[in-house]
């Protein structure tokens, strides 16, 4: 995409966040870059004007000369908008998008960017609570600027962070990523698995396999569900399913209640083991819910406290587990590491539960399908050994998928 003929899509509400949007793109046209500001406003008078006014947004807005309320109104405008930058990025009209708001300005603007691809560029400067913006930083590639003062207007404080949009914005350039190439498998990582990836990583790759590792912290585990759900991958090796234990406990990492379930329905090969579910995540040690207080804990990092799961929770897990396999319409198989489920699931080591642990192996037998395959295995899920299990099993499936989808393979009639 030439960034000379391309322009970066700049969305605001210019009847609250005119005099920003204006500054923002005199800076950027003094630098060569081509600026289209979208109002997504739905009230008061625009403060500058727009290259797509507000009335051409609520046209592509489904159901907006119906909605009854300022947040309803806003709803619809995120959707119109979105189809807009939609139309203009499959076209090659623009090359990065931005976003100026405060909390219903940050709304907006996710919710219309939200269906750009994975790595097309997103800024945004927002005002909007803390708790808002990480909820977009869990669900989106999205380049956050928080201006920690509020926006009204341009002033000594929010003219420096507007200048460094700029820099920002001024620099960026999509660049669509090259055409697949072969097949591409999906791997969940957290830092105490990472040498299980790091080898199953590998010996997929000596198979030439293409391999994405996403990290299990919340986040990574929504953003690869989005991708499997548009058909990114051939497969997933999902070694670190933590992120369910988050969504029991309350914890940081949670991905929500959709974990484990894109594979399923897309019928791809999906291989899943217990990596981590020895832990919930939460803050510093002040920030563990009281009811924990019995727990076994470990301070992972000034930042991170991890909470040891029970027998109970366990029981729990799996069936958690179970349900969302249960429904896979694809090949399915779970791999059991008898000798421990992270690095600090080992004999000596603070989270070391086998009691635990088999809890869990118990209950996945009792609650998961009886067509899916539980592998027991003799070692510890970091093992060089339970790694290369896993990446077998893997291979196999898409040979076989490559086997049944290929031309003249297909059984011919009786």
């Amino acid at each position: 995409m030439d960034r000379e003929t391309a322009s970066i899509a700049l969305i605001a509400t210019l009847d609250s966040k005119g005099a920003e949007a204006s500054y923002l793109k005199e800076r950027l046209d003094a630098l060569g870059r081509r600026v289209l500001i979208l109002d997504v406003g739905t009230s008061g008078v625009p403060k500058c004007l727009a290259d797509i006014p507000r009335e051409r947004v609520a046209a592509r807005a489904p159901g907006f000369s119906e909605c009854e309320d300022q947040g309803a109104m806003l709803g619809a405008m995120a959707k119109g908008a979105g189809r807009i930058l939609a139309d203009l990025a499959a076209n090659e009209k623009i090359t990065a998008v931005g976003g100026i708001g405060g909390g219903k300005g940050a709304g907006v603007f996710h919710h219309a960017s939200c269906g750009l691809p994975f790595g097309f560029p997103k800024v945004l400067i927002s005002s909007a609570r803390p708790a808002l913006l990480a909820e977009i930083a869990t669900t989106s590639d999205t380049i956050l600027m928080p201006t920690l003062v509020d926006l009204f207007g341009v002033n000594r404080f929010t003219r420096t962070i507007l200048d460094n949009a700029v820099a920002v914005l001024s620099e960026l350039q999509w660049n669509p990523p090259a055409q697949r190439q072969g097949k591409t498998v999906a791997i969940t990582a957290f830092g105490v698995t990472t040498p299980a990836v790091e080898a199953v990583k590998a010996n997929l790759e000596r198979a030439g396999i293409e391999v994405i590792v996403f990290p299990a912290n919340g986040a990574g585990g929504r953003t690869m569900e989005a991708l499997i759900a548009k058909g990114q991958f051939e497969g997933v090796v999902d070694l670190t399913t933590t992120e369910l234990v988050d969504l029991r406990l309350g914890g940081t990492a949670s991905a929500g209640s959709a974990r484990l379930t894109a594979a399923g329905t897309a019928g791809i090969p999906q291989l899943i083991a217990p990596g981590a579910v020895d832990m919930a995540n939460f803050g510093p040690p002040e920030t563990v819910p009281e009811r924990f207080g019995g727990r076994t804990t470990y301070r992972h990092t000034p930042m991170t406290t991890l909470v040891r799961t029970t027998a109970e929770d366990m029981v729990e897990i799996a069936r958690m587990t179970a349900d969302r396999l249960n429904d896979a319409r694809g090949p399915v198989a779970v791999f059991w590491p008898r000798h421990g489920v992270s690095d600090y699931d080992r004999p000596g080591h603070p989270f070391h539960d086998p009691a635990a642990n088999i809890a869990w192996r118990e209950a996945i037998r009792q609650y998961l399908r009886s067509d899916i395959p539980i592998m027991d295995t003799d070692y510890h899920i970091n093992d060089r050994e339970f790694a290369s299990l896993c990446a077998d099993w893997m291979i196999e499936q898409l040979k076989e998928t490559e086997c049944e989808t290929s031309p003249g393979m297909k059984s011919s009639p009786a």
